[in-house]
Order: structure tokens, then sequence, then C-alpha cells
């Protein structure tokens, strides 16, 4: 029997988008050099090694961040214990906001996501750090 999807992921997005803020490339672009915002590449290793990556972003991909935030998973990164700001991004900001709002209920504050995602970034000219394969 076919599965009957009451909510479709639009529907999420949109309201994921109504909780966490968005920045624009330009907005995006004066956050880069300051060391009070980390921005979270949320894309798998594959996108970043074929298109790059914001200069200086960790890499989390998006299936373990709820692991690597919470302090108490034996997976949690110190990354995120920092009292700073976290820019999310993904390919186009649908995961990010999906991702931004889980990370806001499990109390990680303030969280914000890149409107238009990488594909947005790279296509405004803004700096791209290449991403290199591991042997």
């Amino acid at each position: 029997m076919p599965q009957t999807i009451t909510r479709g992921v639009k529907s999420l997005v949109a309201e994921a988008n109504s909780i966490v803020p968005t920045l624009s490339t330009a907005e995006a672009q004066t956050l880069l050099e300051r060391d009070d915002h980390v921005f979270v590449d949320l894309r798998d290793i594959r996108e970043l090694q074929r298109s790059g990556k914001i200069p200086g972003a960790f890499s989390c991909p998006r299936g373990m961040l709820e692991f690597w935030i919470d302090p108490d998973s034996p997976y949690h990164k110190e990354v995120f214990a920092q009292d700073k700001t976290f820019v999310f991004y993904c390919a186009s900001a649908w995961r990010s906001a999906l991702a931004g709002r889980a990370a806001i209920e499990m109390g990680l504050a303030p969280v914000l996501h890149l409107e238009g995602g990488f594909s947005a970034w790279a296509k405004s000219g803004a700096p791209v750090e290449e991403v290199a394969r591991k042997e």
C-alpha cells in the first residue's frame, strides 16, 4: 500500500523559514571575517569536493547535526559549544532551514541560514574555497 504524505517538504521548509532568520549573500559576506560567527556547511562531502565551500566554513553533514550539537552525545563537536552565531547553509537553503529549526529547538542560538544557499553564494561571485578529495 502506498504511503500518504500529509505534509510535504515545501510546507516543512516554509514553516522552518518562519522560525529561522535568513541572511542575504551580501549580509553573509560582511560576517565572513568576524570571529563571532561560524559558517556551517551542511552539504555532503561529495558536494563540497565538487563545488567548494565558503572559506573557513565548518563541514557538518546534515545527518550528523543533532548528534554534533548535543554535548551529551558521544559524537559532540566542540565547535557547537562556542558562544557564537551559527550561519547554516546547504545547496539551496532547504536543508539549512530545516537544520536551523532543529538547532534552535535544541537550544543552539543564535542560528541563521543563508538565503539561496551555496548556489546563491557562488553565483554572486563571493569567495569559494576548494575542498580536496582525500586519497
